[in-house]
């Protein structure tokens, strides 16, 4: 090669193409000819040492490194809840790591993503602690509260339902477009006027009017609670539910039970940033930013 022949490499980490310029010292003593040596030596510096710093000398221990403290405040979020004692139900995510499973029963729609799912599930259970994974292994599926009126004694009480699929299945995706009737046959099978619900990550409430056997009509509420780690409608904010319920009301009125989604500002790049410094695919970053 010649004295200032420049060379750089391209390389391909997960599933995006990187541009790494080493600028070789030669470079320098170039650039100081020019009369400018304050401005782009410094900057042929500060490449190289990127260069250094962030290729050659990056090991799977520090991978692991930068990646810590996400993990670390995931067991803190499960060691809060349990030391708290805050009624929690299992997501199928949570029953895989769970178990030890190599599958986490999501449905992918490319080969593609269910690689990176198996990736993902692999990486976890790699990395949880022993009692975060015993503490998965021993939440419920469902969880039910009933509301009784505490003045009208005659008014049915309201029964709310916590899965998070479905009553049927841990991993059945009821997203707004499936029918009605079918939401509704799921609810009645389980005995829920009102269905919280996730696993699509994506929030929505309808209010779903049923026929009762004397000839009138009760309403059921079918909740989707959205996600607060991973939302995918479109809004990367945090998303959470507050329910009203008024067990006084009869169940004729939709109004007994009022849903308000609430939305949750974070700073999603610096997340993004931390799954990008990690071993996991950079897509799971890309997925934050575009929700």
């Amino acid at each position: 090669l010649g004295k200032h022949a420049h060379v750089w490499v391209e390389f391909r980490h997960h599933d995006r193409w990187h541009t790494m310029d080493p600028v070789p010292a030669s470079r320098d003593e170039l650039l100081e000819t020019v009369g400018r040596p304050g401005v782009f030596g410094k900057l042929g510096k500060a490449v190289s040492s990127l260069w250094k710093d962030s290729i050659n000398n990056v090991t799977a221990e520090r991978q692991q490194e930068a990646i810590q403290p996400v993990l670390k405040a995931w067991n803190r979020v499960s060691d809060a809840v349990r030391e708290r004692g805050i009624p929690t139900i299992a997501g199928n995510y949570d029953e895989g790591v769970g178990l030890g499973s190599d599958d986490c029963g999501c449905a992918y729609e490319t080969d593609e993503d269910k690689a990176r799912g198996t990736e993902s599930i692999a990486y976890t259970n790699a990395t949880v602690t022993d009692a975060t994974r015993r503490y998965l292994r021993g939440l419920p599926r469902h969880l039910r509260v009933m509301l009784a009126a505490p003045r009208e004694r005659k008014a049915e009480p309201i029964e709310v339902l916590l899965v998070h699929g479905s009553p049927r299945r841990i991993n059945e995706y009821l997203f707004e477009d499936r029918p009605d009737d079918l939401i509704l046959k799921r609810m009645a099978e389980a005995g829920a006027d009102v269905l919280l619900f996730g696993h699509t990550h994506k929030p929505y409430h309808k209010a779903l009017a049923m026929e009762t056997e004397a000839g009138g009509t009760v309403f059921r509420h079918a909740v989707n609670t959205g996600s607060v780690g991973k939302p995918k409608d479109g809004d990367p904010r945090a998303c959470y539910v507050l329910l009203t319920i008024d067990p006084e009301r009869p169940k004729a009125d939709p109004g007994y039970c009022a849903v308000e989604h609430v939305r949750v500002a974070y700073d999603v790049e610096e997340a993004a940033r931390a799954v990008e410094a990690s071993p996991l695919p950079d897509a799971f970053a890309q997925m934050l930013r575009d929700a």
